[in-house]
């Protein structure tokens, strides 16, 4: 646990007791903090109160004693519209902050000797995250990976100055962390995500781009206009900026060039590290996700050959694109985070022979985004309530079927696959819809995938799942 020291002898008003929110309350209890805690759900109140965290209504609490609102990401801030506690703490002129902010305010009280590398993008942040965490692991660094994936980022190791702290951070998190400072910055991508929370795009990339304004390096993916314009106007404003890029060659920065990574500076290009026969970063989204994690661990003090290693042996993440197992020449793949056509078209870009799963709750606008895909598509595995409609959309130009349900589709899927001649046929698992329909989450709906094609007859297992 790293105690928020910085908050001893402070009246923290705390609300949301949720996982993160209770991980919080400790670290500020541990800190010396006194500490208020509330929520919306008696049952997490009363969890709380059970473990030894002081519980009251913060409506009915003394708000001019209060040094700081601490609120759980999850809480609206601004929109739909402020949380009643936001709206209290505003009233009394109580500063409002998140769990990522207090890891910077300790970071800083310390000063800033821990490494911190901080990600955030619509798209690829959990993976980009994981795969720095590996590398600087592989490389023999003590690397503690936390935030918006895995643990919470106060649940971390106490902050020592060889210990290097990568923290995955959502829109969410930021918003609520003003002084934000990683060593390394990375903004990945913007896309529209989160509107119902931040109201508009314009202030979702604002949001977005207070993670790398406070960097001491800002890496930034520049293939999106959102993302051109930050790194313009950091850059205009004296702050240190890598551009990195999946699509083009730059005058400065980290570009790739078919699976080849490359740096170029002052017009000198320079092979810094390869994709080729990754399986666990096929695909151009995971360039830029490389890319990012060569320029932060190079940053940090790692050598490019060190990096490769660190890339080559990256098992992946668990239902995003994850490698589950090969029978004969056939791979499976579990894409299962891939919840909404976007997603699902990073996955069916990156093969060319494809037995696709996909359906589930469907999201507006269903596949039709994805019909220059339809080309690699072999045969389709409808499931769930959105088989009807994306049968439908798939009409003559795919061979499909309507599977029903994962398990048959599966079976399927493996038969047909196995008796395709081509050599690189994948059943590929990637819904491009929700899971509610049957299941209760995609990681469920990821593990019934991946127990099903365990569960065949000569199946080897590969990848992040072993």
């Amino acid at each position: 646990m790293i105690a928020a020291a910085g908050f001893n002898g402070k009246r923290i008003a705390l609300f949301g007791l949720g996982g993160s929110g209770l991980a919080t309350a400790n670290a500020l209890l541990t800190g010396g903090a006194d500490v208020v805690a509330w929520d919306d759900n008696p049952a997490s109140v009363s969890s709380a109160a059970e473990v030894g965290i002081s519980v009251a209504d913060l409506r009915k609490i003394d708000w001019s004693d209060v040094a700081f609102l601490v609120l759980a990401p999850g809480v609206p801030l601004t929109h739909p519209k402020p949380h009643w506690s936001v709206e209290l703490a505003h009233a009394a002129d109580v500063e409002i902050i998140g769990d990522i902010e207090i890891f910077a305010r300790e970071r800083a009280r310390r000063g800033n000797k821990s490494p911190f590398i901080g990600i955030t993008g619509t798209n690829g942040k959990s993976t980009t995250s994981a795969l720095i965490a590996h590398v600087l692991s592989h490389a023999g660094r003590d690397a503690q990976l936390g935030g918006n994936i895995g643990k919470a980022v106060l649940t971390l190791d106490p902050m020592t100055p060889d210990r290097c702290y990568v923290v995955e951070c959502s829109s969410y998190q930021i918003d609520l962390a003003p002084t934000i400072n990683p060593t390394a910055g990375i903004l990945l991508n913007i896309t529209p995500d989160h509107l119902d929370r931040h109201g508009t795009i314009e202030h979702y990339a604002g949001v977005k781009e207070q993670l790398v304004v406070g960097s001491e390096l800002a890496i930034i993916g520049v293939d999106d206009s959102y993302c051109v314009s930050i790194a313009e106007r950091l850059e205009g404003a004296g702050h240190s900026v890598v551009r990195i890029s999946q699509d083009c060659a730059l005058r400065d920065g980290y570009f790739a060039e078919g699976a080849e990574l490359k740096f170029v500076r002052e017009g000198e290009v320079e092979t810094v590290g390869s994709l080729a026969g990754i399986g666990s970063l096929r695909g151009r989204h995971n360039a830029q996700n490389a890319l990012a994690a060569v320029a932060a661990c190079r940053h940090v003090g790692l050598e490019y050959p060190q990096i490769q290693a660190g890339l080559r042996s990256f098992p992946g993440l668990v239902h995003r694109m994850e490698q589950v197992g090969r029978k004969a020449g056939v791979l499976f793949v579990n894409d299962s985070k891939a919840t909404n056509a976007d997603a699902a078209a990073t996955a069916l870009a990156s093969f060319d022979h494809i037995y696709w799963i996909a359906g589930g709750l469907a999201k507006e606008g269903g596949i039709e985004a994805l019909r220059e895909y339809f080309p690699r598509i072999a045969k389709a595995y409808l499931i769930g309530e959105a088989a009807p409609a994306f049968s439908a959309t798939l009409g003559d130009g795919v061979n499909y079927e309507i599977s029903e349900t994962l398990d048959n589709a599966v079976a399927h899927a493996a038969s047909e696959a196995g008796g395709d001649p081509a050599e690189d046929s994948v059943v590929l698992f990637s819904p491009a819809c929700a899971s509610f329909d049957q299941y209760k989450n995609f990681e469920i709906r990821g593990n019934a995938f991946r127990d099903a094609v365990l569960a065949m007859d000569g199946v080897k297992a590969v990848g992040a799942s072993t």
